[in-house]
């Protein structure tokens, strides 16, 4: 079996494959991103046991997806927003010395992006891109069935790229870069700042509260968004013309609300390059992405073919 883990700045979940992609057996639990990581890999090493245990299986290697920055290669963690008390953990060693068997990791959206292109939305292409909106926006790049990789092997951040440098200021440091202005954090935090504070409600605004009302507030917010997350996918469109740009995380589970808005952004904005024939899908692996993604990690990094 194939040990596969999704590290979220909400929840981490962990699953167990067999090679050919099918998923056997999973689990998760709250990231709690509070604590230390040493509390959250006693969690971790404990459920993946439990998992074993439950389906009589052995590991033969362990796939790793986690938010934010990482080093793949060195197997640890960079400075991580959402996971303040992590970085520098040595993520690969620590599961690998534990378990006695080859840990791989990745950023979250590369892995989720292998995910797609070995089982999902991206299989049998040349040219894959892989985006994520939720708590964040992450992208990850398919290229002759590798990741993308930038300078000493580095994620390139697509979803900092700046769209409007006198938008709000990111946590990356910029201002107005893609997640600040399209994420879900974003979508609420406009609506907050733009809307009579009596239109609230009486519980916290979010992204997915805001998809789920029928008023003139939440119809400008949804058309903000679909403007902004339009502008990004026609850069992106624009900078590497993919042949099928697949969309997942928790905010486009309400993609039809955006999607018009999307499709006639990237229809004003891509003047120079083919955009029409840019195939652009839902992601394919619907809510265990990310453990699909972790699992072909391992696989990409240890197996040449798959």
């Amino acid at each position: 079996m194939i040990g596969a883990i999704d590290i979220g700045g909400t929840k981490i979940a962990i699953g167990l494959f067999e090679q050919n992609g099918k998923l056997v057996a999973q689990n998760a639990f709250p990231t709690q991103p509070e604590r230390a990581w040493d509390e959250a890999l006693k969690e971790i090493r404990t459920l993946l046991v439990q998992l074993q245990k439950q389906t009589g299986t052995e590991l033969e290697g362990i796939g790793i997806g986690c938010t934010g920055p990482v080093d793949p290669f060195a197997g640890k963690l960079l400075h991580v927003d959402f996971l303040p008390r992590w970085e520098g953990a040595e993520i690969v060693s620590d599961l690998a010395g534990h378990f006695g068997v080859p840990v791989a990791l990745e950023n979250d959206a590369d892995a989720a992006a292998l995910g797609e292109y070995t089982w999902g939305a991206g299989q049998g292409r040349r040219t894959f891109l892989f985006v994520t909106v939720s708590t964040g926006i992450g992208a990850g790049l398919i290229v002759d069935g590798k990741i993308y990789r930038g300078l000493d092997g580095f994620h390139p951040e697509i979803g900092h790229h700046i769209i409007d440098p006198s938008g709000p200021l990111c946590s990356c440091g910029a201002h107005g870069c893609w997640e600040s202005l399209a994420s879900g954090p974003a979508m609420a935090q406009w609506f907050v700042e733009n809307t009579p504070s009596d239109h609230h409600g009486p519980e916290p605004v979010t992204a997915q509260s805001i998809c789920e009302r029928h008023d003139v507030y939440a119809q400008k917010a949804i058309e903000r968004e679909g403007h902004y997350l339009g502008i990004g996918l026609a850069n992106m469109i624009t900078i590497f013309t993919p042949e099928v740009i697949a969309l997942g995380g928790g905010l486009m589970r309400s993609r039809h609300l955006f999607w018009d808005t999307i499709q006639k952004t990237i229809a004003n904005a891509c003047g120079l390059v083919p955009a029409e024939k840019v195939i652009i899908v839902p992601a394919s692996l619907g809510a265990h992405t990310g453990l699909y993604g972790a699992c072909s990690v391992w696989l990409n990094r240890f197996q040449t073919t798959y």
